[in-house]
């Protein structure tokens, strides 16, 4: 664990409290990789479960380990009934992040390897599981919120062809699977974020990986975090329209002082490699399907925000939050679905992580005292 005091390192920053293998940022030239591998490469040209190998195992694997991973997450894309009958029964109005996080939690009670926290072998199985699991309970509540019937998830198909059957009742087509995917490897790992750390710090207790990917989903609800795709799209939806961009931009940031949400991160300092692959595919897609208003206020936006003297003193680009929420809004999805979405993607990075923490020591950072100095108690009747 780090030496640097919490004034110094502002809530850790800068601390290191681990060894990965797993993920390289380099936030000064706006570099990812993972295991060895440039996050464009696997973005463009790799399976979500080609990532989910070369994540658990360290290696891309050959078409054989491809395949019997596809098959696994396929099968475990399936709702138990008590699952399904808990989603039926929560309130149609309920935030999808609290649902999710709810059901997952729940699901732990229903997989007979979750209560091994010290098997390595047995976390894998969950991990997979869970992956399979995250999907089609994110898919199957839009559904059932909207009163619609639950699809199930079919064995032939990849984790993204599937969310994109569940979630529409459809064949997959190939431009909306290929942008799920993209989506998926791009979101899978990214260090020791606020999420992760929070499931290795449930694991380092000698807690379940179950209970880690639920600390995961908690940590990621917030809007700091996983949320600020949601509040990006909510932005540009409070715009409205590309003409209305500089007078938006003039009164609510240059004199009101507002956050611009999906710019800026706290680790880049370059542009976040992830967000120019998201902004190609919500170009991609946008014309495609002929509406182009969301990418275009995004854009515009951001080419404001990348000319004015406060963004360029600070460095503050365009994050991988900011190009998702206008290309998962022209996929066709609700805005509150963009986090659970997130959290899909997320669950193997923080199951690995969980994995790699398992046996480890108790994580016990220490805090600087500043209250008030020893004083005599007063008994009740003399305050």
């Amino acid at each position: 664990m780090g030496r640097r005091n919490m004034a110094e390192s502002g809530g850790l920053a800068g601390t290191e409290v681990a060894e990965i293998s797993t993920c390289l940022i380099d936030g000064e030239q706006g570099r990812l990789s993972y295991a060895g591998y440039d996050i464009e490469t696997l973005a463009e040209q790799a399976q979500f479960e080609e990532v989910c190998c070369l994540l658990l195992n360290g290696e891309l694997p050959n078409a054989a380990q491809l395949e019997a991973l596809r098959q696994e997450i396929a099968q475990s894309a399936v709702l138990p009934a008590e699952i399904r009958s808990l989603l039926a029964a929560l309130p149609q109005d309920a935030d999808p992040m609290a649902v999710l996080r709810t059901a997952v939690s729940a699901y732990g009670l229903y997989d007979e390897d979750a209560e091994l926290p010290l098997d390595r072998e047995a976390m894998r199985r969950v991990v997979i599981r869970l992956c399979g699991q995250v999907a089609a309970i994110t898919a199957a509540w839009a559904r059932i919120r909207n009163g619609q019937a639950v699809v199930a998830a079919r064995a032939d198909l990849t984790l993204a062809a599937n969310f994109v059957a569940i979630l529409f009742d459809r064949e997959p087509d190939a431009t909306t699977t290929s942008a799920i995917n993209s989506y998926l490897v791009l979101l899978a790992e990214h260090g020791l974020n606020a999420s992760t750390f929070a499931a290795r710090v449930i694991t380092a207790t000698g807690s379940d990986v179950v209970s880690a990917v639920v600390g995961g989903i908690g940590t990621l609800k917030g809007p700091a975090h996983g949320g600020a795709n949601s509040e990006a799209m909510r932005m540009f939806q409070e715009i409205g329209a590309v003409e209305n961009v500089d007078s938006w931009f003039e009164r609510e940031v240059k004199q009101g002082g507002r956050r611009i949400m999906g710019i800026g991160h706290r680790v880049y300092k370059a542009p976040d490699p992830r967000a120019a692959i998201l902004q190609r595919h919500a170009d991609a897609l946008s014309r495609q399907l002929g509406e182009r208003r969301w990418y275009e206020i995004a854009t515009a936006l951001a080419e404001k925000a990348a000319a004015d003297e406060y963004f360029i003193q600070r460095r503050l680009f365009p994050n991988v939050d900011y190009y998702s929420a206008v290309l998962l809004a022209s996929l066709g999805l609700a805005s509150d679905l963009f986090t659970p979405l997130f959290a899909v993607a997320r669950t193997i990075g923080w199951g690995v992580h969980a994995i790699a923490q398992r046996g480890g020591r108790l994580i016990r950072p220490k805090g600087r005292y500043v209250g008030p100095a020893p004083r005599p108690f007063i008994p009740l009747a003399e305050r």
